[in-house]
């Protein structure tokens, strides 16, 4: 396992965040290989208890090769809220930290994410054409390059990343000539999460007709394992009106279970349905120019380099 060590009063925090079915948890189980992390949940229905199945949540197996926080807090007849999780993140975060090893905040709830790390700066999209001029400079004007550059327009930004983190000195630049304000002072502006964290933030980056395949699988398996009767079983003790009840996959499973809906009319719903809650939460996830989408697995040695630069130099 690598040592983590820490650059300043900053304590550094990887999120991976995306949506359903995008391969969140098994990316952070892969990192977890090289790197001594625990993983805090952004899922906002993994915090009720007995509702395993139709909220995906990590198995007992997963659980004791990583430890995962904030899943199985509440009953589902108990409130959770957006405060509630920031609430107990941010301690966890220190908490993790102080005992050497690295936050890895996982998940697809876009407004938990936002809330813990301070608001999204309204910063320009990307450039492709830009993005590329900037990285051949670096390549032939020689390392330090951008560095030097961002020094000079924005040297409150420069100060804080490393003269070999290109994707950062790239971002920092590309904001600056996009729209002539300084990443630095938006950043300040909406109190973003580098007050607190020095963060590095990934998504995997499937394409859609991927995603989409990904979706309508994973529907199927929860039914293959049990989804039913774990609907049934909370039946038993909750009301289908409540809050956690409504999540998509149980609200289908009990109109089933009631006779309106036909089994495989069920499950081409619920399929449907997420594929629209995806793309809602790419929508969602997308407006933070600050995370990379990267495909988790061919591009492994990319993310692993930057989490070193980021946690370890």
């Amino acid at each position: 396992m690598r040592a983590m060590s820490q650059i300043n009063e900053q304590v550094p925090l990887l999120v991976i965040c995306g949506p359903t079915a995008s391969g969140k948890t098994a990316w952070a189980l892969r990192l977890a290989a090289d790197y001594e992390l625990e993983v805090i949940s952004a899922d906002s229905r993994q915090v009720y208890r007995r509702m395993d199945i139709g909220t995906a949540k990590v198995t007992a197996e997963e659980q004791a090769r990583v430890t995962h926080h904030l899943i199985d807090l509440v009953e589902p007849d108990q409130p959770f809220s957006v405060a509630d999780f920031v609430d107990l993140a941010r301690p966890l975060i220190i908490d993790i930290h102080r005992r050497g090893k690295l936050p890895c905040i996982v998940g697809g709830t876009g407004l938990y994410i936002q809330a813990l790390l301070g608001g999204l700066a309204e910063v320009p999209t990307g450039d492709d054409q830009l993005r590329a001029r900037l990285h051949e400079r670096e390549e032939v004007e020689g390392p330090g390059t951008l560095h030097s550059e961002l020094k000079q327009v924005d040297p409150a930004a420069a100060d804080t990343i490393h003269p070999h983190n290109i994707i950062r000195l790239v971002r920092a630049l590309e904001v600056f000539y996009l729209s002539g304000n300084k990443l630095s002072e938006l950043k300040e502006r909406h109190r973003f999460s580098d007050q607190c964290y020095r963060t590095l933030k990934f998504g995997p980056d499937l394409e859609r007709a991927e995603l989409y395949q990904r979706i309508d699988l994973r529907v199927e398996a929860m039914f293959a394992a049990g989804l039913l009767d774990e609907v049934r079983t909370l039946l038993q003790d909750y009301d289908p009106q409540l809050k956690s009840m409504q999540t998509l996959g149980y609200r289908e499973a009990v109109r089933h279970l009631k006779g309106e809906l036909e089994y495989q009319e069920m499950v081409g719903l619920i399929q449907t349905r997420t594929r629209q809650y995806a793309k809602r939460q790419l929508t969602w996830l997308r407006k933070d120019q600050e995370t990379i989408w990267v495909d988790s697995c061919k591009e492994s040695g990319r993310v692993k380099k930057s989490i070193d630069i980021l946690f370890q130099r």
